[in-house]
């Protein structure tokens, strides 16, 4: 393992076909799309649970690699866990008189102990040492700016969401079904196909300060091509990583503005009509076509 001393700029692009990639709990799950353009959008927030759904999966257990925001957790109770690891005792007075003679709130960390805790925190999670969090919510760790953050990904060409009739032969309620119901009918949104591209960006200068290492990045690499591989449901139907393009830097400042670098990827249409297959896009790199479905470019 090696620190991570240099800054990299990345382009992903990922499509779906006949599902909903990232529905909108405030308008009924449909898929999310750009009033304006019709393009289609996918959060960041989508995006880095994907990543940390594969981390669980493929480092199951692992010190060092749980994930802090998860499904059923509970944050408060893993920061309190932290600072119980490191045995500090928020109920009694801190330890270093320089945090205080008293203790200004039971249950709260104050002073140095905070900057102990968030340690702790980046120490045993991965998402907090790749993603950053907000830990200042109870026992309070602070909080942490994370290395890696996302763009909204967005397709590139605009997408329309189509609305199906569905029937489950079966009813929810016995009142229902001696009422003569027998089935019941629901609703459900899909595109019938879009490509999306995002963007992203690794902080030397954060990395450093959350302990987000070489060995870190290759998982995060992994994962990002691998992400939609364990992540399938019936409501986002065929989602698959496509092209990631990484930009690698010289030094931990970067040699170019990372819209420079993006702006040398670009696609071009292969098909005439609706576009349904990634067959119908290709995907270029200074205006040829990219071979690897993971092409890593060092900016000199």
């Amino acid at each position: 393992m090696s620190k991570i001393d240099k800054r990299y700029d990345f382009v992903i692009f990922f499509d779906v076909k006949d599902g909903n990639p990232n529905g909108d709990p405030d308008a009924g799950n449909l898929p999310r799309i750009d009033a304006e353009t019709g393009m289609g959008l996918v959060t960041d927030v989508c995006l880095k649970r994907k990543v940390r759904n594969f981390i669980q999966i493929a480092i199951e257990k692992q010190e060092g690699y749980d994930i802090f925001v998860k499904e059923r957790g509970i944050l408060n109770d893993s920061i309190e866990k932290a600072y119980a690891d490191i045995s500090i005792d928020l109920e009694k007075e801190p330890k270093n008189e320089k945090d205080g003679k008293k203790r200004l709130e039971k249950g709260k960390a104050q002073g140095s102990e905070i900057d102990a805790g968030r340690e702790k925190m980046c120490k045993d999670y991965f998402d907090i040492r790749a993603f950053g969090a907000v830990l200042s919510t109870g026992a309070n760790a602070g909080q942490v700016r994370g290395p890696i953050q996302f763009t909204f990904a967005r397709s590139l060409e605009p997408v329309v969401a189509l609305e199906h009739s569905i029937t489950r032969m079966a009813v929810t309620r016995r009142e229902d079904f001696e009422k003569g119901k027998d089935r019941e009918m629901g609703r459900k949104f899909t595109i019938p196909y879009g490509l999306y591209r995002a963007h992203g960006f690794i902080s030397a200068h954060l990395a450093e300060q959350t302990k987000f290492d070489s060995k870190d990045l290759d998982l995060f690499w992994k994962a990002l091509q691998e992400m939609f591989e364990h992540d399938h449901s019936a409501a986002r139907g065929l989602m698959s990583t496509r092209q990631i393009v990484v930009f690698e830097h010289e030094t931990a400042l970067g040699n170019k503005p990372a819209h420079e670098l993006f702006d040398r990827v670009t696609w071009k249409r292969t098909t005439e009509g609706p576009a349904r297959d990634y067959s119908d896009y290709e995907i270029l790199l200074d205006g040829d076509k990219i071979k690897n479905r993971f092409e890593k470019v060092k900016v000199l």
